[in-house]
Parts: structure tokens; C-alpha cells; sequence
């Protein structure tokens, strides 16, 4: 892909799947508990769609094989190829259960012909696919649309602008603003960023599977390590990217999102005003966690009709350990506002997974009624419920020598629920930590922390996450979050920071200990502070920072749902 035209050879054929394509039909519907096929499909690979600017999008038609059917359809537009793992999740899943299926390459990938500019085209390009739609003799008026992470966004570009025709949407762990996934609370996505735009630049025969892509491998983490340790920044990426993604350096460059450069980013008008029935599925450890919460926040607001979906699953793992949860949610939901037969058994709107206990809960809003409750912590290492009377902790950060991200939400295969032990025994890492639970104590919610600090050097990040410590010591991350603190404080003046940390469900069980953790980055999940106020793109110099922590004004607060015992104190 990149700035290279795809190939523009293109075939139709019709046929029906080959032995190997029902064998892994099989598998996969006795993995995933999907009730039975209800009928055969066929397949039209190569079918083309004209744009308004002359180019062609190709998509791979799958359609149910029932005599007299009257069939809605599903429209699944990807960057990621038409291949594995999309056809066999969900384009041969869906036609095999009475759906016509629409897999298209979006612009620039594959076949489809044009420039594949990430997210700038997709709104356009999905409503020219409709007028497409609307001229095919088996469109019989209701369509749906479906994907996961980008093509999720793909469905938000063209609700901006609904068509009457669109009857539900299934969004499975994806953003409607990328300009606020690029950057996070004014601090730059690198690894996330880097490392998609440099499998994402390249042609598509030369990449490597979407499978490989959501997994994470050894050789392409180890090929982008020195990328992200390189200064300047611009410099060091192009060493990976070759000139190939000019849009990475175009993120680099536009640090205000309030430029027009970020509006074919942004679909946060959709989310505000889109009344059509959407089922949202996210994971507590996905990238894009925090806004899949905050597209269900604003459709219940507005009385839409929506349902939430929240696993214990990585991006990746939405795919690889997630598929029979949300491949099932996803068909009852389609069968329910298409009206297609099928049992509808959702009988409560949100559904969310309680890491800890290992239990999936089931209610009728999101987050649930909850008790906010406050920990504080103390010169001693501890977190407990008395305010203390005072004191200090203070910790420094060296751009030079970055506190290391580990676990957590993001794109690589050592994302997720890790053990946080050896980071925390970092000098640059504070930890407090109360005494053993007498106990279980379940929250759920978004836990908050309000932190007053001072700083020799304003030009600082604050990285905030809390974790569980298991009875044998180990710690391991539930939610976390990091701030771009104030550049325009003096050195030495107090900062309050008040951090939302991103959603999570958890519950820590009797013997375990709730631990605050404090350091000043996580790289290379977030480009490190260069501590000298230089633009991230160009900058070389490198200055540290020491943050001193003010405990009598500083605090966590969880949204606890239950809890078996007082407070340790």
C-alpha cells in the first residue's frame, strides 16, 4: 500500500466453498458454539464498485443459497486484506446463517485501486459503496454493517451520514476519533502508531498476515526497537517506514487536534447523533477501550438502542479468545433488528467480565451502581484509609533511560494483564500498597486518582496505574492511564491532577493488596517527554525530571460494587 497505486487486476468468479473452506467452517463452529448453518453460500470474488473520483473499490460478494430468500445484507470494508481471519470469522459465518456478506478492500489496498491515505477517504468511499448497493438486483433494502478496530471505524465514516437502509451496526473494539488514539492525552501512540504504520505502508503481498499483525512477532518488535529509541523521532522512523507512510510524519507534525487537518479522523458527530441500533464490544486491555465506553455513554444518553459488550481481552485477543463470545452477540443482534429467524437471547443490555473472579455480569446500564471509596497513600509505601497528615515521595524520570511500558492496552503481543514486579522494582517507579485484603472487594467503573505534585522541570508526563498484588507478590496491572502534565507551571509549583484511569471491571479477593503505581512514563507505548520543550519530531535534547508527590492531598478512589469488609486500614 502507501503512496504506491494498488494492482487494478481484477477477476469475478463465482463459486461455492471447496472442502478445505468447509472444514474450517467446522472447526470454527464448534470452537466458537455457533448453532448450526441454516444454509449453503456462495461466493463472487472480484466485483467492482465505482467511486465518485474514478476510482474502484473490489469486494468479494458471500450470499446464502435459499431458494426465494429475501436477504439482508452486511457491509465489511477492510484495509487488512479479504482473506483470513475476515472471511472465515465473518464473511463465510454470516452468509452460511442467511446474510449476503459485502468484504471490501478499501482504497489503495489490494485491488482496490487509488492511494490508501488511512482513515482520510473512508467516509466518501462507503457512501459511494451504498449507491452501489442500492443497483444490485439481490439488495432488498436492509443492510447492516460489521467489523472490528479499523473497519469498525470504517462503519462510524459512513454513519456520519446514515443511509435509511442501515438497520444495526456491530463495532468490536474501534475508535470513531483516530486523532485522539494517535495522540493520548496530548502524549504520541509510537509503538501503536509505528509499528502499524510501517506493516500498513508496504504492499500488500509483502505484508505479513492480519493474524501475525493483531498476535505480535519477535522479528518485526525486534526490527522496530531501535526505531522507537531513536532521536530525532522523524528521523528514526524513517529508518523503518522509508519514506513510505508520509501521513506518520503528518501525525508527527499537527499536535493541535483542533486542526482541520484531524477532521476525516474524527466521527464524533456520528456518535452523537447516529440513532441507529449498535451493539459495542470492547476488551479492558484494547487500545480503544476508553472510547467503545464512551460511544455506549452517548447513544444511552440519547435513548438509543444499544447494547455493551466488555471482555478481558487485548486487541488481538478479540480474535484469537473472544470470537464465541462476541461472534454469537454479534449474529443474535443482527437476527433480532434484520429479522432473520434465530433466538434473541439478550436479555440485559450490558454484558461485562469481572477479571479476578472470572464471571461475566449481566445488567441493564453501564457502569453499575457503585460506592465511590478513597485511598491515600503515605511516606511509609502504604495506601490506606486515613488521610495522612502529610509527607512526600518523590521519584525521577530520565527521557534518557525511559520507564519501560509493560503490559497493558496495546496493539503487541505482550499486551495485556502482565506482572508488573520488575518495572516496579525500577527506581523511577513509586508504589503504595495496602495490607492484605480480609475480603474480596469488587469495583467497577473508572477508577480516579487525584494527585497534587511538584516538579523541577515542568516539561513531565505522569504515568498512573493500579494493579493487584497476588499472595505470592506478584503485581499485576488492571487500568491505567497517563498525563501530560502542565508545560507552562514554574519549577517547584504544586499541580493538581485529577486522572480518570480507563475502565475496568476487577475483583481482588481475600489475601490480595491494591497497589498505586507512579512513574513518569511508559515507553515505547507513549513517545517519551523529552523534558527540554522541544517538538516531539525534531527534538534531540533530553532533560529529566524529579516528581514529588504531596500526600495529604493526593488520592485513589475506586467504584466498588461490593466489598466483603472495611477499608485496611
Amino acid at each position: 500500500m502507501g503512496l504506491r497505486p494498488a494492482r487494478i487486476e481484477v477477476f469475478i468468479l463465482k463459486a461455492t466453498p471447496g472442502l478445505t473452506a468447509r472444514a474450517v467452517d467446522r472447526l470454527l463452529r464448534r470452537l466458537r458454539k455457533l448453532p448450526a448453518p441454516r444454509n449453503e453460500y456462495a461466493v463472487v470474488r472480484g466485483l467492482r464498485t465505482p467511486t465518485r473520483d474514478g476510482f474502484v473499490l473490489v469486494s468479494d460478494h458471500y450470499s446464502p443459497v435459499v431458494s426465494g430468500s429475501d436477504s439482508a445484507t452486511i457491509l465489511i470494508r477492510t484495509p487488512y486484506g479479504r482473506g483470513l481471519p475476515v472471511d472465515a470469522l465473518w464473511a463465510r459465518t454470516f452468509a452460511a446463517r442467511g446474510y449476503h456478506v459485502i468484504l471490501q478492500s478499501v482504497r489503495g489496498t489490494v485491488d482496490s485501486t487509488g492511494t490508501f491515505e488511512p482513515m482520510v477517504r473512508e467516509a466518501e468511499d462507503a457512501q459511494d459503496t451504498i449507491v452501489w448497493l442500492r443497483e444490485q438486483s439481490w439488495f432488498n433494502g436492509k443492510l447492516a454493517t460489521l467489523g472490528m478496530s479499523y473497519l469498525a471505524f470504517t462503519q462510524w465514516a459512513l454513519l456520519a451520514d446514515p443511509p435509511p437502509e442501515l438497520r444495526a451496526s456491530v463495532m468490536i473494539a474501534g475508535p470513531h476519533d483516530f486523532s485522539r488514539v494517535i495522540w493520548d492525552n496530548g502524549s504520541f501512540a509510537l509503538e501503536a502508531m509505528l509499528g502499524w504504520s510501517a506493516v500498513n505502508s508496504v504492499s500488500f503481498e509483502d505484508r505479513p498476515s492480519l493474524f501475525r499483525q493483531l498476535v505480535g512477532n519477535k522479528q518485526s518488535t525486534n526490527r522496530l526497537v531501535a526505531s522507537f529509541a531513536g532521536l530525532p523521532l522523524a528521523r528514526a522512523a524513517e529508518s523503518v517506514l522509508d519514506k513510505r507512510a508520509p501521513w506518520f510524519q503528518e501525525w508527527l507534525d499537527h499536535t493541535d487536534l483542533t486542526d482541520p487537518y484531524w477532521r476525516p479522523y474524527n466521527y464524533t458527530g456520528a456518535v452523537q447523533h447516529v440513532r441507529t441500533p449498535t451493539l459495542l464490544v470492547g476488551g479492558w486491555q484494547d487500545v480503544f477501550v476508553g472510547q467503545t465506553v464512551e460511544q455506549y455513554e452517548a447513544l444511552r444518553s440519547r435513548g438509543v438502542d444499544v447494547a455493551l459488550t466488555l471482555g478481558p481481552w487485548t486487541h488481538a485477543g478479540h480474535v484469537t479468545k473472544g470470537s464465541g463470545v462476541i461472534d454469537n452477540e454479534a449474529l443474535d443482534w443482527l437476527d433480532t433488528h434484520l429479522g432473520n429467524d434465530g433466538p434473541a437471547r439478550r436479555a440485559q443490555p450490558v454484558h461485562t467480565f469481572v477479571t479476578g473472579s472470572d464471571t461475566w455480569h449481566t445488567s441493564p446500564i453501564w457502569p453499575p451502581t457503585c460506592t465511590e471509596t478513597s485511598w491515600y497513600p503515605n511516606s511509609a509505601g502504604q495506601l490506606t484509609a486515613t488521610v495522612p497528615s502529610g509527607g512526600e515521595s518523590a521519584f525521577s524520570y530520565d527521557p534518557g533511560d525511559p520507564t519501560p511500558s509493560v503490559g497493558g492496552r496495546r496493539l503487541t503481543g505482550d499486551a495485556g494483564v502482565r506482572n508488573n514486579s520488575d518495572l516496579e522494582a525500577r527506581q523511577d517507579v513509586r508504589t503504595f500498597t495496602t495490607l492484605p485484603l480480609t475480603a474480596d472487594l469488587e469495583f467497577e467503573g473508572f477508577p480516579v486518582v487525584d494527585v497534587s505534585l511538584s516538579l523541577d522541570n515542568p516539561h513531565a508526563d505522569l504515568f498512573v496505574r493500579i494493579c493487584d498484588v497476588d499472595v505470592k507478590g506478584r503485581s499485576h496491572n488492571i487500568a491505567d492511564v497517563l498525563v501530560r502534565l502542565d508545560p507552562t507551571a514554574d519549577a517547584g509549583q504544586v499541580q493538581h491532577v485529577t486522572a480518570r484511569l480507563s475502565p475496568c471491571a476487577h475483583r481482588l479477593l481475600k489475601g490480595h493488596r491494591l497497589r498505586l503505581q507512579l512513574s513518569g512514563g511508559a515507553h515505547p507505548q507513549y513517545a517519551r517527554n523529552l523534558g527540554t520543550g522541544e517538538p516531539l519530531s525534531t527534538g534531540t535534547g533530553l532533560n529529566a525530571a524529579v516528581h514529588t508527590i504531596h500526600h495529604d492531598s493526593t488520592r485513589l478512589t475506586l467504584p466498588v460494587t461490593s466489598t466483603g469488609t472495611t477499608r485496611p486500614s
